[in-house]
């Protein structure tokens, strides 16, 4: 192993000093936050104002802003971009989680900067990132900081849900038919009225997608400002319990783990129904009724369902929208949802369902002549690969055997190094050896290892092979047992290109 030794760096201005900045950071805009962050400017100015040896460039400072996500961090990203400009050479930060306390991005950037020759100094931990030896630590400290930012979170939840349980919690933005006054919620009539048109025309027996095409006819102002009104508007208001004057709370929460992501709640935590919130525009039979009715379609087919094979089969290869059966002057079409809506918006037209069913009858016939030229390879190719993968079984096991010696082995050097046995540069040797051992173990096993995927995509062109096996007669019109049982789905790429998807991922193309 080459010795490596550390060259700290050495870029200094006309003055023969080195550049140092000064990052700050505080994580609320709380008043006592706010004096914080002022003592850290006040401090690093005043520290480098008798330095023979640095010369203070920069204080950079963000304020009220999460470390959690650094991109956020308008200062930090402008700091980053001085260090590539070769403007710093040092960085002192009071600790890790001033600088970030994701431990990611804390590593991310710890490495760019060095390879940029910027070191970083924290100064709670007394870490200096010049030592390359201190990337461990650094990962521990990181990890610690990014802790804090978890309990921090955790903390916040756990008030929010206190309020929750007592009923004192306040959602921030109102619903559309709402205005916040004072705290409380109060009804604005003009969208009040369209919310109880919702609900009547629902409860009529019109669908969402044909209310959304009512309200925009009609000109009916939408929430948020927006142009046109969707289907999504429509479905929540038809489902949002406030309406009825209750609310149910923890409809959504955040993950945990840094970083947090936002979850719709289906079960995960308790919910909390508080009833008499606000002033009722729809009654809650009405509102019962429309829960009742919108299960009631989820579970039981549509006549569509049971009277057109094609009923979402076709699926639009430009905007990704199904394919909806449009009658007209005695001709039955299937067309695209949004070219349907607004043709400008999805170039595909619209097809004549006899033209999708002479298309399936031609590509069955084909299949039914060549699928032994089609399928039959594809098929043994398949097999193969499975041969080859239990002809590797005992490859992974003697690989899952060797990782799981190594990772003993680095145990054992931790344990040497906490007990000072063992260097800490000697350390850092012979674990970043291990780890690209284990690194290079992983990524053949990976190559070994197959999934249950592949065997049910084997067994599946399996059976296209035994059902054409069994026939004995070609098609001469449409048979819709067969396009059932042979087709998934439907890809139209153009008016003329139907991309038909088999069972096994077999993906045939026919012209119309």
């Amino acid at each position: 192993m080459a010795k490596v030794t550390i060259i700290q760096p050495t870029k200094t201005d006309e003055s023969g000093k080195i550049r140092a900045a000064a990052y700050c950071r505080v994580s609320t805009n709380t008043a006592d936050q706010h004096n914080s962050y002022t003592v850290q400017m006040e401090y690093y100015t005043h520290r480098f104002e008798a330095s023979t040896t640095e010369l203070l460039v920069g204080i950079y400072a963000d304020e009220g802003i999460s470390g959690t996500v650094s991109v956020k961090r308008e200062d930090f990203q402008r700091m980053l971009r001085d260090c590539r400009k070769g403007k710093i050479d040092r960085i002192y930060t009071k600790s890790i989680s001033r600088f970030t306390r994701n431990t990611k991005d804390c590593l991310q950037y710890i490495r760019e900067l060095r390879t940029l020759g910027v070191s970083v100094y924290f100064e709670k931990e007394n870490i200096d990132t010049g030592r390359i030896t201190d990337e461990m630590m650094l990962t521990i400290m990181g990890g610690l900081a990014q802790e804090e930012s978890t309990s921090l979170a955790q903390n916040m939840r756990w008030g929010v849900r206190k309020r929750m349980q007592n009923g004192t919690y306040k959602i921030g933005i109102p619903p559309y038919g709402y205005r916040r006054i004072n705290g409380e919620l109060v009804i604005e009539e003009s969208e009040a009225a369209v919310v109880r048109q919702i609900y009547a025309w629902f409860l009529e027996g019109y669908g969402v997608f044909r209310i959304t095409q009512m309200l925009n006819a009609a000109g009916y102002p939408t929430s948020n400002g927006l142009e046109k009104w969707g289907k999504a508007h429509v479905r929540y208001i038809l489902s949002n319990e406030r309406y009825t004057g209750d609310t149910v709370l923890q409809k959504t929460f955040m993950t945990d783990t840094v970083p947090f992501k936002l979850k719709h709640n289906h079960g995960e935590l308790p919910k909390y129904y508080v009833s008499g919130t606000n002033v009722p525009i729809i009654s809650k039979e009405d509102f019962d009724k429309v829960q009742a009715l919108t299960a009631a379609r989820k579970q039981t087919p549509t006549p569509e369902q049971h009277r057109y094979p094609l009923y979402r089969k076709l699926v639009c290869g430009c905007c990704g929208k199904r394919f909806q059966r449009t009658p007209s002057r005695g001709i039955v079409y299937w067309e695209c949802g949004t070219h349907k809506e607004r043709a400008a918006n999805c170039p595909v037209k619209r097809i004549p369902e006899q033209e999708i069913y002479a298309a399936f009858v031609l590509l069955f016939n084909k299949l039914s002549c060549h699928f032994k030229t089609v399928l039959l390879p594809l098929h043994h190719e398949l097999l193969e690969l499975q041969s080859q993968e239990h002809a590797g079984d005992q490859r992974v096991s003697d690989i899952r055997c060797e990782i799981a010696a190594l990772r003993e082995q680095n145990h054992v050097l931790a344990s040497l190094r906490t007990k000072g046995f063992l260097s800490a540069a000697k350390y850092q040797e012979q674990n970043t050896e291990i780890h690209n051992k284990i690194g290079r173990l992983q990524t053949e096993l990976s190559r070994l290892l197959r999934t249950d995927d592949e065997d049910e995509t084997v067994e599946q062109i399996g059976r296209l092979i035994r059902y054409f096996e069994c026939q004995t007669t070609r098609l001469t019109e449409f048979d819709e047992n067969a396009f059932t049982e042979l087709v998934d789905e439907i890809v139209v790429r153009s008016r003329n290109e139907l991309e038909f998807h088999l069972p096994g991922g077999v993906y045939l193309t026919e012209f119309i």
